[in-house]
């Protein structure tokens, strides 16, 4: 994304950009896309973009967030069975994800827990294996149920 390329998005000399520059965009201005595509500051406003097919009609601001979020039990509701399947799996991959996180967190804490030589936060290291397997488990319950629907690049995260 050139300096020239802003230049003439900002001054309205290209007002059709790429997918690829909206995504480049707001990860430089470090907003979400839809703070860019709508009136995020007015929730409750008439999405109020050029060329969308007439499906977008009547969606508010605040919807159509959620709709490109795909964000469950939100403003937005899904119009089709398929569309509730392919969001509830994009939710699915978003769990595995932070429980990958909380395992990787964790295992940071039973590692400083055990460098520390405290032996009160020794002691507690049984307590934190024992969340760990917990949550491991879970991943790898979240893992077989993505692989299961079809999602094969998944890895089932490693055991504790």
């Amino acid at each position: 994304m050139t300096e020239a390329i802003l230049e003439n998005i900002e001054s309205g000399r290209k007002a059709d950009i790429s997918v690829s520059q909206l995504l480049n965009i707001a990860r430089g201005l470090n907003v979400p896309v839809s703070m860019l595509l709508a009136p995020m500051g007015s929730p409750d406003s008439a999405l109020d973009l050029p060329n969308l097919s007439a499906d977008f009609d009547g969606m508010s601001a605040a919807e159509f967030d959620c709709w490109l979020s795909a964000t469950p039990a939100s403003a937005y509701r899904p119009r089709h069975a398929s569309e509730r399947s392919d969001i509830a799996l994009l939710n699915s991959v978003r769990e595995l994800g932070t429980l990958r996180r909380e395992l990787d967190r964790l295992r940071i804490v039973l590692e400083s827990q055990n460098a520390s030589g405290d032996p009160d936060l020794t002691a507690a290291n049984a307590d934190v294996e024992k969340r760990m397997n917990r949550i491991a488990k879970d991943a790898a319950d979240v893992a077989g149920l993505l692989a299961s629907a079809g999602l094969t690049d998944i890895e089932e995260p490693p055991r504790v």
